[in-house]
């Protein structure tokens, strides 16, 4: 006569196995959010300087903005306005300076924002950090 026991198809699994097993979905999830926040949120101890538009603060650890936009298209550079034409000439040269500060107003358009941007990689500025305010300040 044969014997009907048949042996299981997988073995079983150790508790230690079954632990790591129940873990591994659980690490790769906290070391995404920890990628996606070391990518996504850079954090600064540095405060946005005062722009245009905004209440003005006593402090002098507020950084300096190399350049400001304002909501009319206008361009000044330490209160002066500039035009396109002449812009680079005002600015720290592109190669001394490791990127330039661009404050913008709360009311600029995107397609101002474009046309400085375009003007700036033309004169050779390849980073360019843009300041703003939070929209409840």
């Amino acid at each position: 006569m044969k014997d009907f026991v048949t042996a299981p198809l997988t073995p079983r699994k150790s508790l230690l196995d079954r632990v790591e097993d129940a873990l591994l979905p659980l690490i790769n999830l906290v070391f995404l959010l920890l990628m996606f926040f070391i990518v996504a949120g850079q954090m600064q101890d540095r405060a946005l300087p005062t722009l245009p538009g905004t209440a003005s603060e006593t402090g002098s650890d507020r950084p300096r903005a190399d350049l400001v936009v304002m909501a009319s298209g206008d361009w000044q550079v330490e209160g002066q306005t500039v035009a396109a034409a002449n812009l680079a000439e005002h600015l720290p040269d592109a190669e001394s300076k490791p990127s330039l500060t661009v404050g913008a107003d709360a009311g600029t358009s995107m397609k101002d924002l474009e046309s400085l941007f375009s003007t700036l990689a033309d004169a050779g500025y390849a980073d360019v950090v843009l300041l703003t305010e939070p929209a409840g300040s």
